[in-house]
């Protein structure tokens, strides 16, 4: 299927089980499911490109989501995402262009959430606004200081201190 698929609604525990979704009551998340969509895909199916303008935010549901990045001319795999990780929080936010390719490995189910239709709900529902919004600088958070981690112990390695080397 390439599309959204507009008759079927997203299913809150999906969302409350995510990353973004932690902090939201039942009746809150119902309500962010009313301006959310389905998009399932199939073996191989792209879902968005490196360098795309589409800034819809993707909560993986079903399946996996291979992440890959352009390097030298070819798609370059650089992570597996997992049911419940979150995608697209840069684009989603800045309205930026897409910094990676996410790729369906098997059948895949995507919830989407387009910007407009969640500042939709700033001035009825404000406080599921913030309570996403803290999600998403939570997610942001972790995977910095995932990454300064990881540029530590690159850095340990390169000069070989740290004792493990």
């Amino acid at each position: 299927m390439n599309q959204e698929n507009k008759n079927q609604q997203p299913d809150c525990e999906a969302i409350v089980d995510s990353s973004l979704g932690q902090e939201l009551e039942k009746n809150e998340c119902q309500i962010l499911t009313n301006v959310m969509k389905v998009r399932a895909l199939t073996e191989g199916e792209v879902l968005v490109k490196e360098g795309e303008d589409d800034n819809r935010l993707f909560i993986l549901t079903k399946g996996k989501l291979i992440v890959s990045s352009e390097i030298e001319g070819e798609n370059v795999p650089v992570y597996t995402m997992k049911v419940g990780e979150c995608a697209g929080t840069r684009a989603f936010v800045d309205l930026a262009p897409r910094r990676a390719t996410l790729t369906a490995e098997g059948d895949t189910v995507v919830y989407t959430l387009e910007p407009a239709d969640f500042e939709g709900l700033l001035e009825s529902h404000p406080r599921i606004v913030y309570k996403v919004m803290r999600g998403l600088f939570r997610l942001t958070h972790m995977n910095l200081m995932r990454m300064n981690v990881e540029t530590q112990e690159l850095s340990n390695y390169i000069h070989k201190s740290g004792g493990r080397y």
